[in-house]
């Protein structure tokens, strides 16, 4: 296998325009994914996941813009395409799954006009050839009687069935990879492993990279092989999923996992962290984290960690680890 990366993010920033005064919602990102590498990007609501998941696609739109950093993906450096040069990679090489498929998939259209405009658009093929490959798209996500199923409209299938067409729609062009934005937040527990276990499923047989985005540890633990957890649009730790899991370094990834329902004991109430998420305007000048840890000292308010090895064999910014 090549040493070259799938997908290599370097010094990512990315930049909303506020009234007048320029503000990152990610900042400094840097990972690597392999070929048929499975990435988990945890964090609360505005931590900055699916900013940094749109940023690879090149879809961030005004007042956002890209003001740093690269984005390499199969030797190819993305932030300097054209439109149309990134139109070919965006929905062929790399393909997006995300999070309400009643927003994806358009409810006048059928499932089978989708998937079929969809590999046309994509490649040189008849319709009859497109809707053989829409057919066995639908077999590779375990949906019955997929002849039947390309003349029903959105509405007819159930939540979950919806989620595996939208799976399926990224499939049709065989990408190298797929960035899945919290793909089972509108769905129930059960059918939530449902889900993860088509995708680690499909990433295996089809050697696909992955890019999970959530808000679950918990989920991405069952998927992933390693884990970047983000907090007010930084990577705060970094490293394999089973480590971080059993031996987190970082306080906030520590706090993550202690509220996860199984880590509560029994007949005592679920662990929180205090305060909540900073805003792009009051993120501290200092740890982004250090309004919220319990062991933050001075040093924490002054100067911004850097991601560092930590004896636990992952990468955390904390400056209490040195």
């Amino acid at each position: 296998m090549s040493d070259e990366p799938l997908l290599d993010v370097s010094d990512l920033t990315v930049s909303f325009d506020f009234r007048r005064r320029s503000l990152a919602a990610v900042s400094g990102v840097s990972f690597r994914l392999a070929r048929g590498e499975r990435l988990g990007i945890v964090g609360e609501s505005g931590a900055g996941k699916s900013v940094t998941g749109f940023a690879i696609l090149n879809l961030i739109s005004k007042p956002g813009r890209i003001t740093g950093g690269t984005i390499s993906f199969e030797g190819r450096e993305l932030t300097a395409l054209r439109a149309e040069e990134m139109r070919q990679v965006r929905g062929n090489r790399i393909s997006m799954i995300f999070q309400d498929p009643m927003m994806t998939l358009n409810p006048v259209l059928t499932v089978g006009t989708q998937m079929v405009e969809t590999i046309r658009a994509h490649a040189g093929v008849s319709r009859r050839q497109a809707e053989e490959r829409a057919v066995e798209a639908l077999r590779k996500v375990y949906i019955s009687s997929p002849e039947r199923r390309l003349r029903q409209y959105p509405h007819e299938f159930s939540g979950g069935m919806r989620q595996r067409i939208v799976i399926a729609i990224a499939l049709l062009t065989s990408p190298a990879l797929i960035i899945a934005d919290e793909p089972t937040t509108a769905l129930d527990v059960t059918i939530q492993a449902e889900i993860m276990d088509l995708l680690l499923k499909l990433c295996e047989s089809e050697r696909m990279g992955l890019i999970l985005i959530t808000h679950d540890l918990a989920v991405v633990s069952q998927v992933t092989q390693r884990i970047a957890v983000m907090y007010a649009g930084r990577i705060v730790e970094l490293g394999e999923t089973a480590r971080i899991v059993e031996n987190p370094s970082h306080p906030y990834t520590r706090g993550l996992l202690a509220a996860l329902p199984q880590s509560a004991a029994r007949g005592r109430r679920l662990a929180q962290i205090p305060g909540s998420m900073p805003n792009l305007t009051t993120v501290p000048a200092g740890c982004p984290f250090s309004d919220r840890c319990e062991r933050c000292e001075s040093v924490c308010r002054e100067r911004i960690p850097p991601l560092t090895a930590k004896d636990t064999g992952c990468l955390a910014a904390c400056h209490l680890l040195d």
